[in-house]
C-alpha cells in the first residue's frame, strides 16, 4: 500500500467524520481519479510533437498515454474533427496514490517561486483541476532529451459534494495550499 493510502485511511477519514459529523465511513468523500492531460496544438502540423508529448505523458504517470482527436472543425485554427490534437491518462488506485504523493511532495516543490497552490481551483462538486506550465517539473523528465516544454493539467475527481469537503480532504493528504 502507498504512503499516502495509509495517510488517508488513518488520518483523513477520522479527522473528516470529527469534522463533518458523517455516520459512517462510507460516506467520508474519497479520490476517485486523477486525469493528466496535455493538450498540443503543434500537432496540427507537426505529428511528431504528438508521439514526443505521449511518451513524456506516459513516462510522467507510469501509464501509457491515449491520443485524444478533436471533436470539432474549427476554421482558424485549420482543425478538423477527428484530428488528433493531445494526449491523456487517467489514473486510478494504487497508481493515483503513488502519483499524488509524487505531486505533493516532489513536483511541486521544484516549480519556481512555488507559494502554494490557491484554494480557488475547486469547480464548485468537490473536484479541482491544476494547471502545470512546465512538464520539466517531473523527475523522470530528461531536459536535455526533449524538445520543447509543454504544459498539462491534473484534475483530481473526488466523491465531495461541496468545495469544503473537497479541500478538507486534499489539505490534509498533504497537497500544499496557500495559507
Amino acid at each position: 500500500m502507498s504512503r499516502l493510502k495509509d495517510k488517508y485511511r488513518e488520518e483523513v477519514v477520522p479527522a473528516m467524520i470529527k469534522e463533518f459529523g458523517y455516520k459512517s465511513i462510507m460516506a467520508v468523500p474519497r479520490i476517485k481519479s486523477v486525469v493528466l492531460n496535455m493538450g498540443v496544438g503543434e500537432a496540427i502540423q507537426n505529428i511528431k510533437v504528438l508521439d514526443s508529448s505521449v511518451e513524456e505523458l506516459s513516462m510522467i504517470a507510469g501509464q501509457r498515454a491515449v491520443v485524444t482527436k478533436a471533436k470539432k472543425s474549427i476554421a482558424g485554427f485549420k482543425l478538423r474533427e477527428g484530428m488528433p490534437i493531445g494526449c491523456m491518462v487517467t489514473l486510478r488506485r494504487a497508481r493515483m496514490f503513488d502519483f499524488l504523493d509524487k505531486v505533493f511532495n516532489v513536483a511541486l516543490a521544484r516549480v519556481r517561486d512555488f507559494r502554494g497552490l490557491s484554494d480557488k481551483i475547486f469547480d464548485g462538486r468537490g473536484n479541482c483541476t491544476i494547471g502545470i506550465k512546465e512538464h520539466i517539473i517531473f523527475a523522470e523528465i530528461d531536459y536535455d532529451k526533449i524538445d520543447k516544454v509543454k504544459g498539462l493539467n491534473i484534475s483530481i475527481v473526488t466523491t465531495a459534494k461541496t468545495d469544503a469537503e473537497g479541500l478538507f480532504l486534499l489539505r490534509h493528504l498533504g497537497m500544499p495550499f496557500r495559507s
